[in-house]
């Protein structure tokens, strides 16, 4: 049986800078991820943007993406770098030959150290700094983007960064701090949004937020998993809601005993209560149809899957989670919901922020001895979709 979308459907995959180019000055740099890998070199991409440019545009229409800040501009309000940009709008042109546009990724989990060193996302007198490099992206990018995410993913940013302290600047426990950080970048969000629709009013603006779906092993564990949930979807989405679509991540069925149980840190203890899972979460696609009907109810406003994917080394479990994922948003169109795209994590094998890059969510295999690429059998699958606009199930 094969699922048809709607005419007006659109597909695509998409990257991060930091995770693919040769790290720039930012705090990512120089971490040594849990695999062993040094955050460095990560997949050479700024070497080899014509044969990335020619996979993503076998896999969609739009192309999810970002650049590097800390190269475009390496001090405060400085011009950004002629060199960079034209370097960025050479990839854009190639792209926009090849018929795909972007949907333009502002900050992804990274930017300047000498942002980080003011304070990043804790002072608000930064806001400024990041607007000005917003009024920059809009001058210099502004023509390829179809669509534009001010932040990716503010939530995963914030807990990670001031609560598990798995992302710079690797502060744990500070709460209060995760808040403040949403909040300011919530205000930063709401005068870019403005900046962006003011010269661009055809290009829809929003954000990416990552759900999940929260559940208790016990009566402690949904507790817990109560207060992630209103957190982690509630909380964290409320500075962002001056938006024209919600962008929604989604990966992991997240268990609590109280602790989290996640294939990474509790794999024992996931596998003793059956739950499928890939090599970080539990796996139950189901989840990201509740996140759509959630978010289409509370907002009435479009949809976008903004990243969705798993972690794993076999094809034939990424054939089927495109599968299993593509059938939950079909049903959820058939519900009424107003989903636009879907837009795959990833087009290439990545460095997986701290955990490296043998944790692997690519369509594409990158070789990382040598960073030969290789399109996959999940790839030309996904491909299948995106040229027939419908999925074989």
């Amino acid at each position: 049986m094969a699922l048809r979308f709607p005419d007006h459907f659109f597909w695509g995959t998409s990257t991060a800078a930091a995770q693919v180019e040769t790290a720039g000055e930012h705090p990512w740099r120089g971490l040594r991820a849990r695999d062993g890998y040094l955050f460095e070199r990560t997949t050479d991409h700024e070497k080899r943007r014509a044969e990335d440019a020619a996979y993503i545009a076998r896999l969609g229409s739009i192309y999810r993406c970002g650049v590097d800040w800390s190269r475009l501009q390496p001090e405060p309000l400085a011009k950004f770098d002629p060199v960079v940009v034209a370097e960025y709008r050479t990839f854009f042109d190639d792209l926009r030959a090849r018929g795909v546009r972007l949907m333009f990724v502002l900050h992804h989990f990274m930017h300047p150290n000498w942002f980080e060193a003011r304070g990043g996302w804790l002072n608000e007198d930064n806001i400024s700094l990041y607007i000005n490099y917003v009024q920059q992206c809009i001058k210099h990018f502004g023509e390829y983007a179809a669509y534009w995410n001010t932040f990716n993913e503010p939530n995963v940013f914030a807990v990670n960064a001031y609560f598990f302290g798995d992302f710079p600047p690797h502060r744990k426990g500070k709460y209060f701090q995760a808040n403040k950080a949403l909040d300011t970048m919530g205000q930063a969000h709401d005068i870019a949004y403005t900046l962006i629709r003011e010269k661009y009013k055809d290009a829809p603006t929003g954000i990416s937020l990552n759900t999940a779906w929260f559940d208790g092993a016990n009566w402690p564990g949904h507790l817990a998993a109560s207060l992630a949930r209103w957190w982690f979807l509630t909380r964290a989405a409320r500075p962002f809601e001056k938006c024209d679509f919600w962008g929604l991540s989604y990966y992991a069925y997240m268990l609590f005993d109280p602790r989290p149980i996640d294939a990474m840190n509790r794999l024992e203890a996931l596998e003793k209560r059956g739950i499928p899972h890939d090599k970080m979460w539990g796996y139950r696609p189901e989840g990201l149809g509740r996140m759509l009907r959630r978010f289409w109810k509370k907002y009435r406003k479009p949809l976008i899957v903004t990243e969705n994917g798993i972690c794993t080394d076999q094809d034939a479990v990424r054939i089927q989670a495109i599968r299993d994922y593509l059938q939950v948003c079909h049903q959820a169109i058939a519900e009424g919901v107003d989903l636009r795209g879907y837009i795959h994590w990833s087009t290439w094998d990545n460095f997986e922020w701290h955990l490296g890059p043998t944790y692997r969510f690519g369509l594409v295999r990158v070789n990382f001895d040598n960073m030969d690429r290789r399109m996959t059998e999940a790839g030309l699958f996904y491909e299948k979709i995106v040229n027939g606009k419908s999925a074989e199930q």
